[in-house]
């Protein structure tokens, strides 16, 4: 949504009826496990009344068949207690859920990114305070750190789920085909263009989507700059450097390493993982979440064209002498201030990330947990995929720039009004060079820093 959304809701959601945070009820039990969340005890009943909620979030089939499982698990344990689920893609899911919170309709339960703390929790008043639920909702399983970063207005507006960044991806099914090999500098990644051009036009090593780009520009100038994006409220980059890496990208166009805008829009798919070229393996490579690589290489491994194909993680790719990318909260669990019942959504989330029986069905399907206890239950079990758990400290090892609050503010990343989606599809199109595409963005993103 445009700026006119967090204004409305500025003003809209300030009449929005409050709710009672009053909290009852022991603390949580350990049942029986290191855990320290709910376990089995009956510690976190709400007793025998009749208790209906609404829990949402986005993600791909797989984080929906474990969730709907775990919260049919959840409803098992506590009998009166009704979960309602909506789920689906990310494309306009966040437009979506910003009408449903200005307009008072959010669920109870929501899984939000965690840039939605600052854009849309009100300043502390749209989201419930988790900090007044910790008898029901074990907090003292999270790193401090990250709890902080999921505050406004001094409450707690939401758990953060797991830390996550941007790692590249490869179908090594395609770059065996292609004879070509799986790139880890900038020589290799444009030899790579070149001969999957010579196989097939319709055949790209790397995939980038508005949104993608713009992790690619940063992750391209942090590599050869060594300084972060954003510090302090203000762009670290100059007009200039930002027009060479706009330049950069118009040359992986060039090189056949990355299809056109209109190429990729052109597939008329929702998400990529849901675009026939990733499935078929003509479109060999992204740069993706480590929490979201499962849904990628799941499409793969079941496309009914080419099934079982192999998706590895790649190297960071060296375009200058420092170590690009940044590392944010992938998401968190929030519960919604219109919520009439506060308590038993509170007692959802810690039955999601900390009961043994829910972290075991979620697994690793929104990446490796921050909770404590999570952990312990994944190692003691062997469970999760070993891919995001691999993936997961190669990109904390590695990328230690830090992500600015407003990156992922929707008056950037919104598709299609937002100035990313603006910038690079003029950009990709043509219709402006790189010169105008840098100006554009420090324009937008400034106007966005500075409200």
């Amino acid at each position: 949504m445009r700026k006119s959304i967090k204004k409305a809701m500025a003003l809209s959601l300030a009449a929005v009826m409050a709710v009672s945070l009053a909290a009852c009820g022991g603390g949580p039990s350990s049942g029986g496990s290191s855990s320290g969340g709910s376990g089995s005890s009956g510690g976190n009943s709400s007793g025998d009344e009749k208790v209906e909620l609404k829990f949402s979030w986005w993600g791909g089939d797989s984080r929906h068949e474990a969730t709907e499982k775990a919260v049919a698990a959840f409803m098992a344990k506590y009998p009166n207690i009704t979960v309602t689920t909506e789920y689906g893609a990310w494309s306009g899911w966040e437009e979506k859920q910003a009408l449903n919170i200005m307009g008072g309709n959010a669920a109870d339960v929501m899984q939000v990114n965690w840039n939605w703390i600052e854009s849309y929790s009100g300043n502390g008043s749209n989201f419930a305070n988790l900090e007044d639920y910790k008898d029901v909702l074990d907090l003292t399983q999270f790193p401090s750190e990250s709890l902080e970063l999921c505050k406004a207005g001094g409450k707690l507006m939401a758990v953060p789920v797991a830390l996550t960044g941007r790692l590249f991806y490869w179908n090594k099914t395609t770059f065996d085909e292609v004879n070509v090999a799986i790139p880890t500098d900038e020589a290799s990644l444009f030899a790579a263009g070149e001969a999957f051009k010579a196989f097939d036009e319709d055949y790209y090593p790397l995939a980038l989507g508005e949104y993608d780009r713009m992790i690619f520009l940063v992750y391209y100038l942090e590599s050869v700059h060594g300084k972060p994006w954003v510090q302090d409220n203000q762009i670290q980059y100059t007009a200039e450097e930002i027009a060479a890496g706009m330049e950069f990208i118009k040359k992986l166009e060039d090189g056949h390493v990355i299809p056109t805008l209109a190429v990729l829009n052109g597939d008329m798919a929702d998400s990529l993982d849901k675009n026939a070229k990733w499935i078929d393996g003509k479109y060999a490579g992204i740069l993706e979440w480590d929490s979201s690589a499962s849904k990628f290489e799941q499409a793969i491994k079941e496309s009914t064209n080419k099934p079982g194909q192999e998706f590895v993680i790649g190297e960071f790719i060296k375009f200058g002498d420092h170590d690009g990318g940044f590392t944010k909260i992938s998401m968190g669990l929030a519960v919604a201030a219109t919520s009439a019942h506060p308590k038993e959504a509170a007692m959802l989330i810690n039955f999601l990330l900390n009961d043994p029986e829910g972290v075991e069905i979620c697994s690793t399907e929104r990446g490796i947990p921050c909770s404590a206890a999570a952990v312990a239950v994944l190692n003691e079990k062997n469970l999760g995929n070993a891919l995001v758990k691999e993936a997961n400290a190669k990109v904390l090892n590695f990328s230690k720039f830090p992500l600015d609050t407003k990156f992922e503010h929707n008056d950037l990343k919104a598709n299609p009004d937002g100035v990313y989606y603006k910038v690079f599809g003029k950009f990709s199109a043509g219709d402006i060079d790189a010169a105008k595409a840098a100006d554009d963005l420090i324009k937008g993103v400034n106007e966005c820093l500075n409200n």
